[in-house]
């Protein structure tokens, strides 16, 4: 392998890291129906989000003290097809960005036309500073 691509694959390990991140919840039918970026950093903001995201499901337990949860949504969507993905995260200072894509049904693609409400939930290692959100290709 190349030097150049030796120092590529070690700077792409050094700024994402999508191994620290642990998904509770990926879907297509969110009870989020706005498009929506999250951060829950107790359990009393998670259960909130939760309850809004799945209803009287039970809450999946989170160590708060170690982790906290990040969140996208992309609202309603006309079909199935589409889908939230958070992908890595890197850090900003004290703070933390978090990664994400969206993917839409391809071009000529045989959809169900069904409403859907995609999301993508999981839980980071816990940062005290700010939460910035970026999307692919933005």
């Amino acid at each position: 392998m190349p030097w150049s691509m030796l120092l590529l694959v070690a700077v792409l390990q050094a700024v994402a890291v999508p191994s620290s991140i642990e998904t509770v919840s990926r879907g297509d039918m969110s009870g989020v129906e706005e498009t929506r970026e999250a951060v829950a950093r107790t359990a009393g903001e998670w259960a909130a989000l939760w309850r809004e995201h799945a209803g009287a499901t039970p809450t999946p337990k989170i160590d708060f003290g170690k982790r906290m949860v990040v969140a996208v949504f992309l609202g309603t969507r006309p079909s199935a097809g589409y889908a939230a993905e958070i992908t890595g995260t890197r850090t900003d200072g004290a703070g933390l960005v978090v990664l994400w894509a969206e993917r839409r049904p391809e071009r000529g693609m045989v959809a169900a036309q069904i409403m859907t409400s995609p999301g993508h939930i999981v839980t980071v290692p816990r940062v005290t500073g700010p939460i910035r959100f970026e999307k692919a290709g933005q």
